[in-house]
């Protein structure tokens, strides 16, 4: 059946009290790490499925892009933003400029960083969120810090967050 993964009933597991812990209110992050082709996609693929009632973002990192900061984060957070005038306005603003949606000097990283982490929160308060960012290994720099920071501090937002990567990056330790 569509949706089942043979074999892998121990992470599913896993996927489903990240899924019942965003329901209940509570953040959770996962990595999920692999050679290729053992099937972190399909886990994520996994996740869509089983995420009913949930919102799901979702993002891949792209070789090609590795050199474009921001990329692997636009992709994940243009759905949202829809939302950006609830921000503070530095977020506001940091965020703005990361996009290329307005003007100014590079935004500092952290202030994106809890732009992400205040947007985030700010969907989840709609709907219990589900983020979920494949090839995270194939992430700008630039993204892969911000994500690394958010998934450090989300806390009670309603988040889940799961990284897909061959081998984590340095951002994702801890």
């Amino acid at each position: 059946p569509a949706g089942e993964l043979r074999g892998r009933r121990r992470e599913c597991e896993v996927l489903d009290r990240l899924i019942e812990a965003a329901r209940a209110g509570e953040s959770r992050v996962l990595v999920v790490h692999g050679e290729p082709g053992v099937g972190k996609t399909a886990l994520l693929d996994y996740l869509v499925e089983h995420a009913s009632g949930c919102r799901v973002a979702r993002a891949a990192g792209v070789q090609s892009e590795m050199e474009l900061a921001f990329a692997g984060l636009h992709q994940l957070c243009t759905p949202m933003l829809g939302r950006l005038q609830r921000l503070p306005a530095p977020q506001r603003a940091a965020l703005r400029t990361a996009f290329g949606l307005g003007p100014g000097p590079a935004p500092d990283r952290f202030l994106v960083a809890l732009a992400v982490l205040s947007l985030l929160a700010e969907v989840a308060e709609e709907h219990p969120l589900i983020c979920l960012v494949d090839d995270e290994h194939w992430l700008d720099s630039a993204s892969a810090q911000v994500l690394g920071v958010v998934a450090r501090r989300l806390a009670a937002e309603s988040v889940g967050l799961v990284f897909a990567a061959r081998v984590p990056g340095d951002e994702l330790a801890g």
